[in-house]
């Protein structure tokens, strides 16, 4: 019944045997997500109760709306820095006297991630997930990283920073260092420590569950709260009430921005991670598809007072590791989140503040990828750079404007790559099919009375000028009994009104020279832009051809034809 209903992909064709595989992941999964999710608030100054709101209404939304049976979704750690900057962004344009509710705003921004979401699936805009790349969103995440790292400074040792930025509160530390609260900071550092033991000895015990577990137990024990240091405090003890935030009272243009900037981050690295996942299960992931999933998850949250979320890397890979098979792991996760909620509340009050703050810094660290930035340097010193430019932006200017930067990174890139598109003559080698750059094969020779000029790339207004520079330098250098130029088009995607002007300079100058302008290989659209700009009136539409062995031999007559019995590469450039 369940697999007709095309909103409950994640349960389709449902079975009771998978009781038995996901009551024990969504177990897992709850274990490993209370503690981030009690953590993770915190770096937007937002209550601890609404990480667990969010790990409860997201998976559910998503089992619902998600088409993904292994994805879990949930507070991470990137898009809380981001949720963070937005936040300081709105709180910084509200009028002085206004009063601030932080929990509202974050609210605000998480529907409207969802609603951004659900606009990027509608226009099919799923490609926005690969439009910041690998390097440049490992760069990001590491920039990210120093700063949630920086952010914990306060909560290991007691003492309120109040400077941003990365040095500026290292600095204020040191000026304030005679107000550390060094049971704070043993208790932070011991449960940090703690962290990376778990991790080193491979124990089957998640790190986080065991230092909430001892922190707990300490505090109880030694009173914590009576020796001053901080805890998480009281907790509501049921589920929050359906509320709208007040969107009337918030300066809209930024709720606009803030939740575009969390919306590209948390997608592009959401996608990232389902791909990374999908590629070990098998399971296909479409971009547009995972938009409404991800759009009803963040939106879920906001109707709850709750802040937005992504596609979870540590709560997937638990799911994975235990065998879950479909979103009913979720379900449980999320079901047993209710009951720690209900019946834990009395422990999750006396929980240290410095034990959070030392989840937090691990989860931090973990997001630089230092094996991905190794392997980036080693195949793109290029990449590479781009990566160093998007973390120096998450550092130097802040996360929110960090994104504007990993974003004018990635179009640095995408011009770079494009403005100079790879070109060359062509030539034949005597016994070998096909034609071959005389740059880059020596044997190559040109073809007798005429010559083909390949472009690979499109012809567009910001490299337009390249290409006619380039192809006037090959014009002056042809020889004096030339009697064409085919320019071969077959790797010419797209062709704009600037492309079309350039070409059109290159047929008058052939013109002058009663040298005959064809072109080989031409796509329908960009013949119809050259259409309405002129140019193929004016070079002459029968010199228009099907490939560069059908305009050679219409120019030149025949052509030496290659011996088809030696089997080589066809291969232009």
């Amino acid at each position: 019944m369940i697999g007709s209903i095309p909103m409950l992909r994640g349960l389709s064709g449902f079975s009771w045997d998978w009781l038995r595989s996901d009551i024990p992941a969504g177990l897992s999964v709850a274990a490993v997500g209370l503690p981030s999710a009690i953590a993770y608030p915190a770096i937007a100054g937002l209550p601890p109760e609404t990480g667990i709101y969010a790990s409860i209404l997201a998976p559910i939304a998503y089992a619902i709306f998600g088409p993904s049976r292994l994805l879990i979704v949930g507070p991470d750690a990137a898009t809380m820095t981001v949720l963070a900057a937005a936040m300081g962004a709105i709180i910084a344009a509200l009028p002085a006297d206004t009063a601030v509710d932080r929990v509202a705003i974050a609210s605000a921004l998480a529907i409207g991630v969802g609603l951004f979401c659900i606009a990027a699936k509608l226009l099919k805009l799923g490609v926005l997930a690969s439009f910041l790349s690998r390097p440049i969103l490992v760069g990001f995440f590491a920039g990210v990283s120093l700063s949630i790292l920086v952010g914990q400074i306060g909560r290991f040792t007691g003492v309120k920073i109040e400077s941003d930025g990365l040095i500026a509160p290292l600095v204020e530390m040191l000026a304030k260092s005679g107000l550390i609260h060094w049971p704070s900071l043993i208790l932070g550092l011991a449960m940090f420590a703690l962290l990376w033991i778990v991790r080193a000895l491979h124990l089957k015990v998640p790190g986080p569950v065991l230092v909430v577990v001892v922190s707990v137990l300490l505090s109880a024990i030694f009173d914590f709260r009576g020796q001053g240091i901080a805890v998480v405090g009281d907790l509501p003890s049921g589920l929050p009430a359906l509320s709208l935030p007040a969107f009337h009272q918030m300066p809209l243009d930024k709720i606009v921005l803030g939740s575009a900037a969390i919306f590209l981050v948390s997608f592009g690295a959401g996608i990232v991670a389902a791909r990374s996942f999908g590629s070990r299960t098998g399971e296909e992931v479409d971009a547009n598809q995972e938009l409404i999933g991800l759009g009803a998850a963040n939106i879920a949250p906001g109707l709850f007072g709750s802040f937005p979320i992504s596609v979870s890397d540590s709560r997937t890979a638990i799911n994975l590791s235990t065998g879950g098979v479909s979103q009913l792991a979720g379900l449980v996760s999320a079901a047993t989140l209710i009951a720690a909620l209900v019946f834990l509340n009395d422990a999750l009050r006396i929980l240290p503040i410095p034990a959070l703050a030392a989840i937090l810094a691990t989860a931090a660290i973990s997001l630089i990828d230092v094996d991905e930035l190794g392997k980036i340097w080693r195949i793109s010193r290029i990449e590479f750079i781009f990566a160093l430019i998007a973390m120096w932006g998450a550092i130097s200017f802040g996360v929110l404007n960090g994104v504007i930067v990993a974003i004018a990174a990635t179009f640095a890139y995408l011009l770079r790559q494009t403005m100079f598109p790879r070109d060359g003559l062509l030539g034949r080698i005597e016994g070998r099919h096909g034609f071959f750059d005389l740059q880059r094969f020596p044997e190559a020779r040109p073809i007798e009375g005429a010559a083909v000029f390949a472009v690979q790339g499109s012809i567009l207004f910001y490299n337009a000028d390249y290409v006619r520079l380039r192809m006037i330098s090959v014009i002056k250098g042809l020889a004096a009994e030339t009697r064409c130029l085919v320019l071969d088009a077959s790797a010419i995607t797209y062709i704009d009104s600037t492309g079309a002007t350039a070409l059109e300079a290159v047929a008058e100058l052939l013109a002058k020279r009663n040298i005959i302008f064809a072109i080989a290989d031409l796509s329908d659209e960009s013949r119809a832009i050259l259409t309405r700009a002129g140019v193929i009136e004016r070079i002459g539409a029968d010199n228009l051809f099907n490939g560069r062995e059908e305009a050679l031999r219409a120019l030149i007559g025949d052509i030496p034809q290659p011996d088809r019995t030696v089997q080589a590469s066809n291969i232009s450039q």
